[in-house]
Order: C-alpha cells, then structure tokens, then sequence
C-alpha cells in the first residue's frame, strides 16, 4: 500500500547572510531586502533582467538588492560571465559589466568559450577597464572562487533553477510582469 500525504513544502530560507563580499545596489539600509540568484546564460534571468533594473531605477530608496551567481552546468559560457563580472567588480565596475553581459547575451551565449572571451574583453573596453589587470584577474582562483562561493550558499538555500529570488530571506514566487513583481518586492 502506498500512502500519500499532502503536506505544505518546507519554506525555502536564504542561508547564506548577506555580507561585505556580496553585489549590493540600492539602499544598503533599505527595509526591503531582494537577493538573486542568477547565471548569465540564462534566457529566463535575461528575461528578468530589465524587471529588476526598472524596479531599482524606480525604488532605488526603497530595495537593497543583492546579486548572486548561480552559473548553471549546461551552459558553456556562465561560469566564464560571472568571472568577467568579478573582474569588473576589481576595478568598481561590476555593475556596468553585469548590465552589458545580459543586454548582449545574444551576442555571446552560442559562442566557444574563446570566442566569448573576447567578446568580454570588448565590453572591458567599452567599460574603460585596465585590460592587463583584467585578464590577469580572470584567470585567478580568487574570481573562481568568489563564484563558487556564491554557488554553493544558492545551493544551501534550496536554489536549483535561475532565477531565484529572496525577499526579506524568503524565497518567492516570480511573477512574469513588471506590475505584479514590483507590488511582491514593494509589499514585503
């Protein structure tokens, strides 16, 4: 005989606490706190990418928001995307990079590795980085390891899939439209 009980899945928490080593935009002190977990490869995190940035253009007093790397394993170029970031974020620039990563995923995600490395080294131009310091940056096992890092506190989260949000330490559901994900964050 088998038995089936309808309980309520267990609430999935954010374990990791956020610190001094995360991406952080918006208000450091704001009530409201929006972690995600991302890969850069990701159709659907490119899909919620301008969601996200409109919500922060918009409430940018109101949300502390985190970024975290989730580089999926089927897709080639992620963990390659993340490390480019972090370089980017040595010379204060993780943030532009981030921005010029998802709005070009097009251009970039079907390439080889080496091919999309030098497309990240075009946007490292664009972005007026020190090209030496750059490439020798992403090529250090401190950049892996930073991603890694990220990786491993989604995964003790609960996080199997990009993206994933945590409001307020809580995961939640993702709506599909700018209205109803800004009224979820803004109502926490």
């Amino acid at each position: 005989m088998i038995l089936f009980v309808n309980r309520p899945l267990p609430e999935t928490k954010l374990t990791t606490e956020i610190s001094a080593n995360d991406h952080i935009k918006g208000n450091p002190a704001a009530l409201t706190t929006l972690v995600e977990y991302s890969d850069f490869q990701c159709p659907a995190c490119a899909s919620y990418f301008p969601l996200v940035k409109k919500l922060l253009e918009e409430n940018d007093d109101a949300i502390r928001f985190v970024y975290r790397h989730f580089p999926l394993p089927q897709h080639k170029n992620a963990r390659l995307a993340a490390s480019v970031a972090e370089a980017a974020g040595l010379q204060n620039k993780f943030w532009e990079m981030h921005d010029l990563i998802f709005e070009n995923q097009f251009r970039w995600e079907n390439l080889s590795n080496a091919k999309a490395s030098e497309e990240f080294t075009k946007y490292a131009t664009q972005l007026g980085l020190n090209l030496p310091k750059f490439t020798t940056d992403l090529d250090s096992e401190e950049l892996k390891t930073r991603v890694e890092a990220d990786y491993l506190s989604g995964n003790a989260s609960g996080v199997n899939s990009t993206p994933t949000f945590f409001l307020n330490g809580k995961k939640m559901l993702q709506p599909r439209d700018y209205e109803n994900f800004k009224n979820i964050v803004l109502g926490a």
